[in-house]
Formats: C-alpha cells, sequence, structure tokens
C-alpha cells in the first residue's frame, strides 16, 4: 500500500498541530525533509520506535526551514497502522501544517482519505470492524457516559461477547458437521434437545445486546423531551433556567413563544434534546396556530413530554387537552410558579388520574428542578458502565445484525422443533455466525467498509 500523509488535528489555529504518515516509505520520506538538532539527516535504518526527536522540516527545493518540530516514530508492527508510521508535532497553524503536509506529498506520499489511518489499523488486523467504529463515536461523544461506552467497545467488549457467541455455535456446528458427512462412524449423535439448549443459550445472549441499545440509543442521540403547556405557564422560563441561559424570550405576553426551540443539555450523564413549543390554545393568529400545530406534533413524537402547568391558577380546558396528550406517554407534571400563590393543583382529580409523577417548581428561582432531574434519571436507568464489564450497543448498524442472527436463530429452533433434517438447521446456523461476523468485520462486504470510514476525519 502506499505511504500516506494527512494533518490529524482540527482545521484552525492551536498551539500544536500533527502531521502523520504511515507506510514502508515514512522513515525515507522523513529522512528527506527532517533535520535534527545538529542540522543533520536522520539514518532510517537506525530508528527505534517510541521516540521522539527534536529538529527541523525543511523545504527540499529551498533548503529553508519551514517549522521547529518534535518528530514521534513507531515502527512496524508496534504502531496505530501496523506500519511504519510517524507523528510530526509543529506549531499549530494551517499554513505551517499544510507547508509540511506538502513536503511529505512531494517527497513520495499521498493525501490520506477521511478515516485511512484506522482504516489501515482494520485491514491489518490490529483492531476488528466494531473497535474501529467506536473510535468516531468517541470522538463525536456528548457525553462522559457516551465516551466511556465507546471506550468499553474500543477495548474489545462487545467482540469478545461476539466471539463467545460464535464459539459456542461453531461448537455445536462442528458436530452437526460431522453427523452428516460421516454418519457410518461412531461419532456422538447431536440430538435436537442438545441443539435447543445451545440455541436458546445463544437466543438470550443476543436478546441482552438488542436490549442494550435502547440505553445505548439515548446515550448517542439524547432523549426527545418536549415542554408542553398552556401559554404563561412557565415552558420558555424552564428551558432558560435547563440551559443556563436566555435561550428563550419570557414575556408577560401570552403567545410569545410561535416555533419550537432546541437545546441539547446534559442531565446527571443523561443527554436530553429539550424542545421548547408553543403554548396550546384555541387561537385566530394563523402563525400562532401553526406553531401550536407543531407543538403537537412534537408532543406525539418526544420520547419524553415535561407537561408544565400554571400552578397560581385553575386548571382550564387546554389543560384538560394536555392531560389526554401525555396519557400513554412518558411523561411527568409540572406545578410552576410555587414561588408564587399557589392553587395546590396536586389534589386536582384530572391530575391524580393521569398517574404521572407530580413535581412542584418554579421554573424562575430553580426550585425543584433537582428531583425533576433525579426522575428523569430514574426513567430512563443507563447501564453502570463503570464496572467496565457492561455492553451498550450504540451503533444501528449492529443492532440490525444482532436482529438478524437472531431471526435466523428462531429459523432453526422452528426447524429443530419439527423435527426437520440437520442439515437444514445448519443453514439457519451459518447465516446466523455470518451475520454476527459482520459486526466485527470478519465478514462484510468492501462498499460498507467504505461507508463506515468515509464518515471518520482525515486524519484519523
Amino acid at each position: 500500500m502506499e505511504t500516506i500523509a494527512a494533518i490529524s488535528t482540527a482545521i484552525g489555529n492551536g498551539g500544536i498541530g500533527i502531521i502523520r504518515m504511515s507506510g514502508k516509505e515514512t522513515f525515507p520520506i522523513l529522512k528527506k525533509i527532517f533535520r535534527n538538532k545538529e542540522g543533520k539527516e536522520i539514518d532510517s535504518k537506525k530508528i527505534k520506535g517510541y521516540t521522539m526527536q527534536y529538529g527541523y522540516i525543511i523545504n527540499t527545493k529551498t533548503q529553508e526551514i519551514i517549522d521547529e518540530v518534535l518528530v514521534s516514530f513507531f515502527q512496524n508492527p508496534k504502531s496505530y497502522t501496523k506500519e511504519d508510521m510517524c507523528e510530526i508535532n509543529s506549531h499549530g497553524g494551517m499554513i505551517v501544517e499544510r507547508q509540511i503536509l506538502e513536503e511529505c506529498i512531494k517527497n513520495g506520499a499521498i493525501l490520506a482519505e477521511p478515516g485511512e489511518f484506522t482504516k489501515r489499523a482494520f485491514l491489518n488486523g490490529r483492531i476488528d470492524l466494531s473497535q474501529a467504529e467506536s473510535i468516531i463515536d468517541l470522538i463525536n461523544s456528548k457525553t462522559e457516559k457516551e465516551a466511556q461506552a465507546s471506550i468499553h467497545q474500543l477495548e474489545g467488549n462487545l467482540s469478545k461477547k461476539i466471539h463467545e457467541i460464535e464459539h459456542d455455535l461453531l461448537d455445536m456446528m462442528a458436530d452437526i458437521e460431522a453427523n452428516i458427512d460421516y454418519p457410518e462412524y461412531n461419532v456422538e449423535e447431536v440430538t435436537n434437545q442438545k441443539i435447543i439448549k445451545v440455541l436458546e443459550k445463544t437466543e438470550i445472549k443476543l436478546q441482552e445486546l438488542e436490549k442494550s441499545f435502547q440505553s445505548g440509543k439515548i446515550l448517542k442521540e439524547g432523549i426527545k423531551t418536549a415542554i408542553i403547556g398552556r401559554p404563561n405557564a412557565g415552558k420558555s422560563s424552564l428551558l432558560n433556567y435547563m440551559v443556563k441561559e436566555e435561550r428563550a424570550i419570557v414575556s408577560e405576553i401570552e403567545g410569545t413563544t410561535r416555533d419550537t426551540i432546541e437545546e441539547l443539555i446534559t442531565i446527571h450523564g443523561i443527554p436530553l434534546k429539550i424542545i421548547d413549543t408553543a403554548g396550546i390554545r384555541k387561537t385566530k393568529d394563523v402563525i400562532e396556530e401553526i406553531g401550536v400545530k407543531k407543538a403537537l406534533n412534537v408532543a406525539k413524537e418526544a420520547e419524553l413530554i415535561l407537561a408544565i402547568f400554571d400552578n397560581t391558577k385553575e386548571l382550564e380546558p387546554e389543560d384538560i387537552e394536555i392531560l389526554k396528550l401525555i396519557q400513554d406517554k412518558n411523561a411527568i407534571i409540572l406545578l410552576n410558579k410555587v414561588d408564587e400563590k399557589e392553587e395546590n393543583l396536586e389534589t386536582k382529580k384530572e391530575l391524580l388520574e393521569a398517574k404521572k409523577t407530580i413535581i412542584k417548581i418554579s421554573a424562575k428561582e430553580g426550585r425543584g428542578i433537582e428531583e425533576l432531574y433525579k426522575e428523569i434519571e430514574k426513567m430512563f436507568e443507563i447501564k453502570d458502565l463503570s464496572k467496565g464489564e457492561e455492553i451498550l450497543i450504540t451503533n444501528i448498524r449492529h443492532k440490525n445484525q444482532i436482529e438478524l442472527a437472531l431471526k435466523n436463530i428462531e429459523e432453526a429452533k422452528i426447524t429443530t422443533n419439527n423435527n426437520l433434517p440437520i442439515d437444514m438447521i445448519a443453514i439457519s446456523i451459518k447465516q446466523t455466525l455470518e451475520e454476527l461476523g459482520k459486526i466485527t468485520g470478519e465478514n462484510v462486504a468492501e462498499d460498507i467498509i467504505n461507508e463506515i470510514f468515509s464518515k471518520f476525519c482525515l486524519g484519523k
């Protein structure tokens, strides 16, 4: 493969810039463009891995110094890509970084494609495909828990679980194929009861992984949370308090919010995609009416509804409609403005019949908000990742492959229970192994690999 080079640090000015190279020509190229502190060329044959040298990158045409740098050396196979590799640590700034990259390319390297360093790590067998995907998830993490889940996958926890499942199935396949291929020999017969036992054990393990996607999806995408209520119930004040800034206009005038306002926040490690909506009421204002319709649509699609009521006023018909709206949804009832005169709405029959958690708050002063956060954490319980053993599926591709594997396990169980020929059972088991192999990359099409790595940034 060609020697590749790219700028690995983010675009813009910074304290340090890093230019990466990987491939068999890495050290010969460095010999041309790098001079040590004495101004001498390096001996590319005497470079030791895990070492660093101070020196200068020069323009090979003019012999002028481009920048003073620190170069880290990594020898194959003990590098990120399992190839000869280096990282040139320069001063930050796009001009300097680009000049160094141009020197690498002029002297034999080619510009790396997005994610090509990690792709080579996968193709050269240092990591599997699920570990490679965890790297981009780690880079894009929005919360500590999401980053923690990505680290666990990068450490190979998911891969180990998949290989454990594959091992059980392969053991059974060996017995099945021995019965098929050598019926005349005294091979232990694989009974249907034994097959069902292994299939059910596999099914339970796969179902556990599949169920973990609910928590994984929350960590990766956040909980779509709609704040709904009548005009002036305190929706915008609640949003502003939760995001810690004046994100929405707060006014005594009803109908101030005409459109949805979205913000992503983190509550006790759980990301929430908070959506403030227009006050729900009947109106003749065309624009406000559009806002009310959008509010109702957002509420229908939301995974969590914060239904806010003005605790200084009696319930009105619009409030009753809101209670009907949240009946079959994950919802928390918030009685706002407890810092003012109270009407003790928590005793109202309509609110009690809703059978939702009721919390009294002051969006203005922040009273009751911590109680709200604890209730959200309780509703959407995320697995404790601190032990390092828990596995969360955060990738929709992995979930889809697990679902396909489960489908084939179910077909194998049906075939077995119907006492059909053992070679028909083997077909479903082989298909299960094939679907699981697509998660780790042992059996995956090239176009899928290319699509996965195209989502990476340059230099990674």
